[in-house]
């Protein structure tokens, strides 16, 4: 029998403050160059704070907090991305996460060739990426560019590559960063049946959104975030009075 879970016990992640420094020779050499000292010293972003918490199978937890407030580092620590700075992460199952749509393309391969390519990074087999190509080919809905290179793509045309690869298999773990505007409005009826079935698919589902009917249709479970800080754990409609208090919404 699985176990699938998400365990977290004092999680702490903190960015380093080299990533928001400048570090080209340029930037160096003007530095050196200026008589003008920084007005402010950057330091490392404090990004979560002793996040402890218990996710079960069958759960749909429902993320809220401001812009920054740390709802998709929280998502992205979930899914391996950000290595967290202390405390203890456990997440057992297969994760699927629907971010960064646009990680993994080759701009000079066609777009068959990166169906292959992000197949791989989603620790798929070429084999099984061969046998599902057309299905992807045709949920995507770009016509003969589908072998042309990404870069001659617009920016819809590459989302909808990406979102068609990205939900072709599902997960024991469902990790959704808001839904996602793919194009018209065929293609986003399409997405959202999708979106659908990979949640019923999923034993756990977590979902940061701003649309508070979404979170109350699909999520029982909310959680609120404001600068790092998981500030609320519970019933879903209580998390968006919290979330309308914390940031003096009305």
């Amino acid at each position: 029998m699985k176990n699938n879970h998400i365990r977290l016990e004092k999680v702490n992640l903190f960015y380093s403050s080299v990533a928001f420094k400048e570090r080209s020779l340029k930037s160096l050499a003007g530095r050196l160059l200026s008589s003008r000292k920084a007005k402010h010293e950057v330091h490392d972003v404090h990004a979560l704070k002793d996040i402890s918490l218990d996710i079960r199978p069958g759960e749909r937890v429902g993320l809220l907090g401001h812009n920054g407030a740390g709802k998709s580092t929280f998502l992205k620590m979930l899914a391996g991305l950000y290595p967290i700075t202390s405390g203890a992460r456990s997440v057992v199952g297969t994760v699927r996460s629907l971010f960064d749509l646009s990680l993994g393309f080759e701009p000079d391969a066609s777009g068959r060739e990166n169906i292959l390519y992000r197949g791989l990074l989603l620790g798929l087999s070429p084999n099984f990426m061969r046998e599902i190509e057309e299905e992807i080919v045709a949920f995507a809905d770009i016509g003969e560019f589908i072998d042309y290179p990404i870069k001659t793509y617009s920016a819809g045309m590459q989302v909808r590559l990406a979102f068609a690869i990205s939900t072709i298999v599902g997960g024991d773990i469902l990790l959704l960063d808001e839904v996602i505007g793919a194009g018209d409005a065929n293609f986003m009826t399409k997405a959202k049946q999708r979106i659908l079935s990979l949640i019923e698919q999923s034993e756990i589902l977590v979902l940061a959104s701003h649309d508070f009917q979404t979170l109350e249709s699909i999520c029982d479970r909310g959680l609120v975030f404001h600068h790092g800080q998981l500030v609320f754990d519970g019933q879903v409609d209580k998390c968006i009075q919290e979330y309308k208090k914390v940031n003096n919404l009305s």
